[in-house]
């Protein structure tokens, strides 16, 4: 970890990895996202579960799946997959998450509403493998990967990760169920990541802290300021943190100067449309594939099987 943290500072353009976002604090950072008035994905997935549940339920039935192993990738608090338990009756739930407290202590909460749901809680980054403990279950297993976090790949490596989970040989996957967030209007994407109160912003600048305390670096917060803006032509949102003056960052054994306004890039968050997504599920070894919208078709949950 501190190996790649160190190569992606040194580069000639600088960047961290979104996964370390998701500290404890910012997993709680994350959450209060959620909640803003400018972050549409989150309730805007959350109604299409709402309406289309039962539907989606039934997709798995036709599917010849019944009590699935549901392993829920970034799994966070866990509210997601536990909204569609009711419907879903998963005979175990295996949330999977690189905040290893965080998910431990909403995996407790799950088992609180649901006593009986045998729980494998797993703690990994699995952006770079998916290596499934063997007390998960091999068979019927159903991935749910909502909040459109497929984005955070560049779509050849989503391609990869989709392949990966769709090889038998590997994730033993049966089906996927999927959040997308769709193109629209630059003015919208752009206030989802960039709030008036300025919660992305602290969620922003927390991933510091957290390399801060990994890296032992001594990155100051107040030196950098949150930049998010939509490239239409690449189809994504990047979010950067930009030095406010010149500066210098160290640690153990490393240095590195920042000119002012040099930026750091954070994070990038492809957005699809329904037809670019459906085909790249087919290339990654899905065969049917469907999938539930919004009325403005501003989101998408995706159902495929492989």
């Amino acid at each position: 970890m501190q190996q790649e943290l160190t190569a992606n500072l040194l580069k000639p353009a600088a960047s961290l990895s979104p996964k370390f976002f998701y500290d404890a604090l910012g997993s709680k950072l994350f959450e209060a996202i959620t909640l803003l008035d400018e972050y549409y994905p989150t309730r805007t997935e959350a109604a299409i579960f709402e309406a289309s549940r039962a539907d989606m339920a039934q997709a798995l039935v036709d599917a010849g799946i019944r009590s699935p192993c549901l392993i829920d990738l970034g799994a966070g608090n866990c509210a997601k997959a536990a909204s569609l338990m009711p419907a879903l009756q998963p005979r175990q739930y295996v949330p999977v998450d690189i905040s290893v407290e965080f998910m431990r202590d909403a995996a407790a909460q799950v088992q609180n509403s649901f006593p009986a749901l045998d729980i494998v809680g797993v703690g990994m980054d699995f952006s770079s493998g998916l290596q499934l403990p063997a007390e998960v279950q091999p068979h019927d297993r159903v991935f749910f990967y909502p909040g459109s976090s497929l984005g955070n790949f560049h779509p050849d490596e989503a391609r990869g990760f989709l392949q990966h989970i769709a090889d038998p040989a590997e994730g033993h996957a049966r089906g996927l169920l999927l959040g997308i967030d769709l193109v629209k209007d630059s003015a919208t994407l752009e206030a989802a990541y960039a709030d008036a109160l300025g919660v992305t912003a602290a969620f922003n600048k927390n991933l510091l802290l957290n390399v801060n305390r990994l890296l032992g670096s001594d990155f100051s917060v107040s030196q950098w300021q949150h930049v998010a803006f939509f490239d239409r032509a690449l189809s994504r949102i990047e979010m950067h943190l930009e030095a406010r003056m010149d500066l210098q960052v160290s640690w153990p054994g490393q240095q590195r100067r920042f000119r002012a306004g040099e930026r750091i890039h954070t994070e990038c968050s492809y957005k699809y449309t329904l037809d670019g997504m459906q085909a790249l599920l087919h290339q990654a070894g899905f065969s049917q594939v469907r999938h539930w919208t919004d009325p403005k078709q501003w989101f998408a949950v995706f159902w495929a099987t492989v």
